[in-house]
Formats: structure tokens, C-alpha cells, sequence
């Protein structure tokens, strides 16, 4: 579930980055960077970590939730498609940064 809408160039607004937060499975908790901003009467957000994460609500509150939704469905699809691509055969590991 992804939601966008073109802004045009030059258009103006104060960006807030704040950080969504999800756990995970293994009960680690992650941060991601929120970029959103205000645009009319729209609240227009991106996850910065992860491409194609992105939203649109009327209200800020709203915006991040629906953020938090997303990013949370983007990250079990691609844990779905790893374990799809891996077929047979593979192991699961933690990779810390």
C-alpha cells in the first residue's frame, strides 16, 4: 500500500524529519528517517531507508500512521521475496550495522 502525489518544481514548504518506528519479529526495534512536509491541504511523506515508501494524508498524524503501515507491509513483502528467491537450502542470519 503506497500513495503519492506529484509536487511541482519550486513549490515551498517546511520539511520535518522525524523517525517512524517498527519492531521487527525478533523483537529489535528499528528506527526509520520520516521526511514529510506539508503540501496545501496534503501531509506528504517518504521513508528515506527505504525506496518506494511513501504516503499521502490530510493530516500529519494520520501520515505518519499510514508511513508506519506501509513501511511495515514493504518490509514482509521483502522478507517474502528473499525467502522466495532463496528457494532451498538457505539460513537465515542477523546482520547488525
Amino acid at each position: 500500500m503506497t500513495c503519492d502525489k506529484l509536487l511541482t518544481q519550486g513549490e515551498k514548504a517546511t520539511i520535518d524529519e522525524i523517525v517512524v518506528q517498527d519492531i521487527e519479529r525478533f523483537g529489535k526495534m528499528n528506527q526509520y528517517t520520516a521526511v514529510v512536509k506539508q503540501d496545501g491541504d496534503w501531509w506528504v511523506g517518504w521513508i528515506e531507508e527505504i525506496p518506494g515508501v511513501n504516503c499521502q494524508e490530510q493530516s500529519r498524524e494520520e501520515l505518519l500512521e499510514t508511513l508506519r503501515i506501509t513501511l511495515q507491509e514493504a518490509i514482509e513483502m521483502n522478507r517474502q521475496d528473499a525467502v522466495a528467491a532463496a528457494a532451498d537450502g538457505y539460513e537465515k542470519a542477523i546482520v547488525d550495522l
